[in-house]
């Protein structure tokens, strides 16, 4: 049958696949052969160990060949199901196999056939039984031969593949198991000397020993192989973008170095050597080649005055420039800042949301019609304009672009500067571009994600901040905190109170359902926020003023919230775990973060980070309901080290790529998410790509290669 089909068919053609199985498959992206045959499991049941009857002991794995002898159906009277119990003999022995609830068995498994059957032994009484065994029927001939290297279900390391409602691992074998007849039609995508200089596996022994290995140490190899090419195209593929970007043209902005140094004496703080270091980095990118960079710097280090001293190059140099926060309420505080720092500069500041329109001219400030504005930004005059997404409208285009500034969003790529090209800018030019995180990177991942990007670091944080005192805090001692945080707010201070983080459950799950489970999460979250400020409101702080937010909310509703609790309206604000990024609430004093053992290091770290940005102490209480040994362990990093960059390493050792980064990162295979802790895998994958690009950066050389490249490009683009 497999035979005559080519790896470009459809799923379709597969026997046994009709439009039920069609609707599963295309829930999981499988559309073609390829696609299936490049569908690798997870994990492997090891039912390798074939046992005669006699020799088997409860509480194994184990797998046996016999016969059936007795078979019987009956029914539960209480819980109304079925249990079909069949008597298994071989020549030294017999036991019992049970399946629960599973009535169409009965058509298949009749007295007289010889099964190879896998799974638990377990005790009933005095006796051995086989509970819900995999199972498959041998025929004669299957007998008379060697059967095991035909076996899909059993008697092997059986491989368990991520499934859909409808669709199991044994449905997936049975489709896949023919298929390794094609294996013949593929050919090495992946040039020879690469495969011998990093010892990898041939393809077509690795999709045979990925799918039903010889044993693990080989299917190990196989996985290698697989994750390997996957990381190898990925940074192939960011590798050429950064090529495309450096091949475009760009405003070449003067290394005015005096302003620069006018600038950080206007200051009325010191640079950090960080924030100098990275300042410079970026002036001389702006001066030489299209920036394309990532700002990476922990909550409070200092990255706005960064990017406010990169567009005053930018600005004196005639060109304009876009800042994009995520929220309105972060664009106004940006606006704020730029004012404030670019006082003595004589700079034209622009605010720019869906509710507003200001512009700072020189020392003077007002309300300005939103097309006057938009008149302005469509002139070539030279302006720094702040605002939210909200940028991108058909209606705006910036006559003379020279710098894009995005807060909170790396991955602004090339085509949506293009929405932004300037008019006046040369064809073949594009804004020069920086983007700006708080969430510290690992270099490994920032190597597999952001590989497309320069990177400066700011890994110090401002001279004079007062370190935010963390402890770990059991139920017992809630009380005393309660009342240590109701004696602060009395002083004038005032909290956050963020609800527990409510975890997907770690299945294999479809994307229809993925959707399901967010929203129902969603809405637990809500429901969690909302009994907190109940309870908080009316049992344990009934005298204070407290205010909550959540996902549910509309943003103007959000954004009146956040700027009450600014003024000071609100004494404490109960929230989710989605805290506004980058919100600046000086006089906030205290974070408290309820079943904190249930979020990663690094989230904890990004909300004490919303602490600790005045003269005043502050501090971050982990309310922890339930510690295990390693739970302890984790929460302990908090209270030992501030330093975003540490901790997120230790984050990444220990809960994985795929928590740390989330799991549904545009491109990123589970198969690699799971290698991503490997920090020499990485680099030696990095370091191949670049020795690749730098001997042929076409790739023609490698025609297959360059066909695998496209077809990620293409993936990556629809996803």
């Amino acid at each position: 049958m497999s035979s005559f089909l080519q790896l470009s068919d459809s799923v379709s053609q597969i026997r046994g696949v009709g439009p039920r199985y069609l609707k599963y498959l295309e829930k999981l992206k499988i559309k073609t052969i390829k696609d299936l045959l490049w569908y690798f499991p997870f994990r492997y049941e090891d039912f390798s160990q074939i046992k005669k009857i006699n020799e088997l002991k409860e509480g194994e794995k184990a797998s046996l060949i016999g016969t059936i002898t007795k078979i019987n159906v009956r029914r539960t009277f209480r819980k109304r199901f079925f249990i079909i119990e069949a008597v298994i003999e071989d020549d030294t022995g017999k036991i019992n196999a049970i399946w629960f609830n599973q009535i169409y068995l009965i058509k298949s498994l009749y007295v007289g056939i010889t099964l190879s059957l896998s799974g638990k032994v377990q005790a009933k009484g005095k006796k051995l039984i086989l509970s819900s065994p995999a199972y498959e029927i041998l025929s004669k001939q299957k007998l008379e031969e060697s059967f095991y290297q035909d076996l899909k279900h059993t008697g092997r390391l059986i491989p368990i593949y991520p499934e859909t409602e409808g669709l199991s691992s044994r449905a997936l074998r049975y489709f896949i198991k023919p298929l390794l007849e094609l294996i013949p039609q593929i050919k090495e995508t992946l040039p020879f000397f690469v495969i011998k200089k990093n010892g990898l596996m041939e393809i077509k022994e690795a999709l045979r020993q990925i799918h039903f290995p010889a044993s693990l140490a080989l299917a190990k190899k196989a996985k290698e192989r697989f994750v390997f090419e996957s990381l190898l195209l990925s940074q192939l593929y960011l590798l050429k973008i950064k090529e495309k970007n450096s091949s475009l043209g760009a405003p070449r902005i003067k290394l005015d170095i005096p302003l620069l140094q006018s600038f950080v004496r206007s200051l009325d703080f010191p640079l950090t050597q960080a924030q100098k270091k990275s300042l410079w980095e970026i002036a001389k990118n702006l001066n030489q080649k299209p920036m394309n960079r990532l700002l990476e710097g922990d909550v409070g280090s200092g990255k706005t005055i960064v990017a406010v001293g990169a567009s005053l190059l930018v600005f004196s140099s005639g060109y304009q420039i876009a800042v994009m926060a995520p929220t309105e309420i972060l664009a106004r505080q940006h606006f704020e800042k730029f004012k404030f720092f670019l006082k003595n500069f004589h700079s034209k500041i622009a605010l720019l949301t869906s509710s507003e329109a200001t512009i700072y001219d020189d020392g003077l400030e007002g309300k300005i019609s939103k097309k006057a504005l938009i008149r302005t930004i469509n002139s070539p005059s030279p302006i720094i304009v702040i605002g939210t997404h909200a940028l991108i409208q058909k209606n705006i285009q910036f006559n003379n672009l020279g710098l894009l500034v995005v807060d909170e969003q790396h991955r602004f790529g090339v085509e949506q500067r293009k929405k932004l090209l300037s008019k006046n800018l040369k064809k073949g030019e594009i804004p020069h571009l920086l983007s700006m995180t708080a969430t510290p990177i690992p270099r490994t991942l920032a190597l597999v994600f952001y590989g497309d990007l320069d990177i400066s670091i700011i890994d110090e944080m401002p001279e004079g901040r007062k370190k935010v005192i963390t402890k770990i805090i059991t139920p017992k001692e809630k009380e005393n905190v309660y009342r240590f945080i109701y004696e602060e707010i009395k002083k004038g201070r005032q909290a956050f109170f963020v609800c527990p983080r409510i975890e997907e459950p770690e299945l294999n799950v479809s994307a229809d359902n993925l959707i399901k489970l967010s929203e129902k999460i969603n809405r637990l979250e809500i429901k969690a926020v909302k009994k907190e400020f109940k309870k908080l409101k009316e049992e344990v702080f009934p005298d204070l003023k407290i205010a909550m937010l959540h996902g549910k909310m509309k943003p103007k509703e959000k954004e009146e919230v956040i700027r009450k609790f600014q003024n000071r309206d609100f004494d404490l604000l109960v929230t989710t775990s989605m805290i506004e990024v980058g919100i600046d609430i000086p006089n906030a004093a205290m974070m408290i973060i309820e079943g904190a053992e249930h979020f990663g290091l690094a989230q904890l770290h990004q909300f004490r980070g919303r602490v600790g940005r005045a003269k005043n102490q502050s501090y971050c209480f982990l309310f922890a309901d339930s510690l295990s040994k390693a739970s302890l362990s984790r929460l302990k990093s908090l209270t030992k080290y501030y330093d975003g960059f540490k901790l997120a390493e230790i984050d990444l050792s220990l809960r994985g790529p795929g928590e740390f980064m989330g799991t549904k990162q545009s491109g990123i295979p589970d198969l690699v998410m799971s290698s991503l802790v490997n920090k020499e895998f990485i680099e030696k994958v990095s370091q191949q790509a670049q020795e690749i690009i730098k001997e042929d950066s076409t790739l023609k050389k490698w025609p297959l290669l360059l066909e695998g490249l496209k077809e990620f490009q293409n993936k990556a683009h629809h996803e």
